[in-house]
């Protein structure tokens, strides 16, 4: 990787709110949501290589069946199977949601079970469909919830979408390499190299590459 991404995501508050992934009505298995907007739990290169396992400790330790998990996060029990087994697909806010109800944070769900610090997490979280796009959670510290380290490019013809956070969250943007389109609920924004902006997060948006080259990019959610 030649450029790093920095995300502040914030995690749960007791309220059960979901931070930097949205929280939303869930349709069943997702099948709907644009797919780079999709976490892949395996395959191409560990993307999310330890949900299975950290999700059925977890659900384990809080007492819960697939059953029940499925009930309360609004997911299918199908979806809860498989992505046990390592055989499923997961949106961002359906990840963000289990770990709501699991009473944990998104970084357990992600993060080597065998590392005790947050300091060097280092976890490919998202793959899009160019082989340039691709974000990493390289740490996380704690904050009002808490703060995530990522590192993020987007490929040529590449966009992601995100969905609204709670009110008071907010992101920040630094361009390291190229120009990101960033898309929000009333304008549209070009950064070229250097650029930087800051908005709330409590509203649809998207980051997109038109460009024929790699954007790279820094980027801070914060609550």
């Amino acid at each position: 990787m030649e450029g790093f991404l920095l995300m502040a995501h914030v995690v749960h508050d007791e309220s059960g709110h979901a931070p930097y992934l949205a929280v939303e009505q869930h349709r069943l298995l997702n099948y709907e949501l644009n797919m780079s907007n999709i976490l892949h739990s395996q395959g191409r290169g560990g993307v999310l290589s330890h949900v299975s396992g950290n999700l059925r400790r977890l659900r384990q330790a809080a007492g819960l069946s697939q059953t029940s998990l499925a009930a309360s996060s609004g997911l299918s029990r199908r979806m809860i199977v498989a992505l046990e087994s390592g055989d499923a697909n997961i949106s961002l806010s359906s990840l963000d949601k289990l770990a709501s109800v699991l009473g944990v944070d998104f970084v357990e769900l992600v993060r080597d079970p065998s590392r005790h610090t947050r300091s060097e997490i280092n976890e490919l979280a998202w793959r899009g469909e160019h082989d340039d796009s691709e974000a990493f959670l390289l740490c996380s510290t704690p904050a009002s919830r808490e703060a995530q380290l990522w590192v993020w490019s987007l490929g040529p013809g590449e966009s992601y979408f995100a969905e609204p956070d709670p009110e008071g969250w907010h992101e920040m943007l630094f361009v390291i390499e190229g120009t990101l389109t960033l898309v929000l609920s009333d304008s549209t924004v070009q950064l070229a190299q250097g650029g930087h902006t800051s908005y709330s997060t409590a509203q649809s948006y998207s980051y997109s590459n038109r460009d024929t080259g790699t954007v790279r990019f820094l980027r801070n959610v914060i609550s």
